[in-house]
């Protein structure tokens, strides 16, 4: 059966293999190691997905910041995570929890456990990330 909408077409298959995939350090955040899962490259940077887990003995930054993009969700696999966003007061994520950042929300991750390992999905893969001020109280 096959899909009309032009945009399946434009994508490749691709399978990811944790037994050979490497982490590596050089994302977003330097207390983060991501492990591609080979998506942004099979759907030409429309999406973009990730495992991200923590480096022992590094901690955040608890930066305030905001990404330009359309879509982000996390999910957790082990450990457990404390983000603040504005508007939404901490956040503890813990396994099997999923929060849908919207766009542009001002949040930071406060604080995380040595073993925190999670999934990231964006669209687009690659998307620019401000920092700013802490919302009001």
């Amino acid at each position: 059966m096959s899909n009309p909408d032009p945009i399946w077409k434009q994508q490749a298959f691709t399978v990811s293999h944790a037994d050979q995939s490497a982490f590596a350090g050089a994302g977003l955040r330097p207390f983060f190691e991501y492990r591609e899962l080979g998506i942004a490259n099979a759907t030409q940077g429309r999406f973009g997905a990730h495992v991200i887990r923590a480096v022992p003995g590094h901690e955040s930054e608890a930066q305030w910041h905001t990404h330009d993009l359309e879509f982000q969700m996390v999910y957790v696999l082990q450990g457990w995570v404390v983000f603040e966003y504005e508007g939404q007061n901490e956040q503890v994520l813990r396994p099997g929890s999923c929060v849908l950042q919207p766009s542009g929300i001002r949040h930071r991750e406060v604080r995380h456990s040595s073993d925190l390992m999670l999934i990231e999905i964006t669209s687009p893969a690659k998307f620019a990330t401000t920092v700013t001020e802490a919302p009001e109280a």
